[in-house]
């Protein structure tokens, strides 16, 4: 009886800290105009893109509905086409939005699939170290003394693979890195008095897993991710700039880039997709420091 009062009360206290500091985290963020910034401007591009079909409907426009006959090359603002068209006279505002969906899909979801993997990995070998640590930190080894870029562009030239397979590639080439940033953080907190005492009074691993170690690898996580997310739209896009990512008549911000060096003489084909890439992965990186910041435990102000 005793013990379950012990474990109640040591689980409590564990809650209050994790809800302090998220608490303080939060005030830090709201006191960061350049991360909300940040934070607004990726989802203002996030809502317009998933709002595409919704958009495209109300302006009357398609994005893969052709024109070169007389429509091809229009520039920014002309009558009935505010972002010009490209050279089959589509839409680019169009094109741009459902894009936009592609590469944030991927973005996105090649981010948390990796993180998933990562952290669950991470905690376990850490955690329980032995055969298998041992086995992760092989698979780790092997596939990092393959340089990545290398290993991508060869996947990718084999396969040829669309938006979901992409996804798979790269969720299987990025887990690596998340894997090892937990592992390491794990080994570092799995002896604390806390954990000890957890354990001490009856606790499952699973229990300490979830509910002690978790959240205080949880800022280093979420940093991780919006970092992630930044780098995986710029690989797709590289992949695209090189005729290895997602394949036309699917458009990503990456293959209207790399489909616009054929018309540099039409500089929105050009600008606008370079804009959108490099505007979301400085936003992100930029998110990605400041809530490095706000969990930083270490920070003194006044919030």
């Amino acid at each position: 009886m005793q013990g379950d009062r012990l474990k109640v009360k040591v689980d409590a206290e564990r809650t209050l800290r994790s809800r302090s500091l998220t608490d303080l985290a939060l005030a830090r963020v709201w006191n960061d105009r350049l991360t909300l910034l940040a934070i607004s401007i990726i989802a203002l591009l996030t809502l317009a893109s998933i709002a595409a079909p919704l958009i495209t409907g109300i302006l009357g426009v398609d994005p893969n509905t052709t024109d070169a006959s007389g429509s091809k090359f229009l520039p920014i603002f002309s009558e009935g086409h505010i972002l010009g068209t490209d050279n089959l006279g589509r839409y680019h505002l169009a094109r741009l939005l459902y894009a936009g969906q592609v590469s944030l899909f991927i973005g996105f979801m090649s981010a948390f699939l990796a993180l998933a993997i990562g952290v669950s990995l991470g905690i376990l070998t850490g955690y329980y170290g032995g055969f298998i640590d041992d086995l992760v930190n092989w698979i780790i080894t092997t596939l990092n003394s393959v340089p990545g870029l290398v290993l991508l562009i060869v996947i990718t030239s084999v396969f040829s693979p669309d938006a979901k397979s992409l996804i798979l590639v790269i969720v299987f080439l990025t887990w690596t890195v998340t894997t090892r940033l937990v592992r390491g953080e794990t080994l570092a907190i799995r002896s604390r008095e806390y954990i000890v005492s957890a354990k001490a009074i009856g606790a499952s691993d699973l229990r300490v897993m979830l509910v002690h170690i978790l959240p205080n690898v949880f800022s280093l996580t979420i940093v991780t991710l919006a970092r992630n997310i930044g780098i995986v739209i710029l690989i797709e896009s590289a992949l695209s700039y090189l005729g290895l990512g997602v394949q036309p008549p699917t458009a990503t911000w990456g293959n209207m880039l790399s489909k616009s060096r054929e018309f540099l003489a039409q500089p929105h084909l050009v600008i606008l997709p370079g804009v959108l890439i490099s505007t979301v992965v400085l936003c992100l990186y930029i998110i990605g420091d400041g809530l490095r910041d706000a969990f930083d435990p270490t920070a003194q102000d006044n919030v």
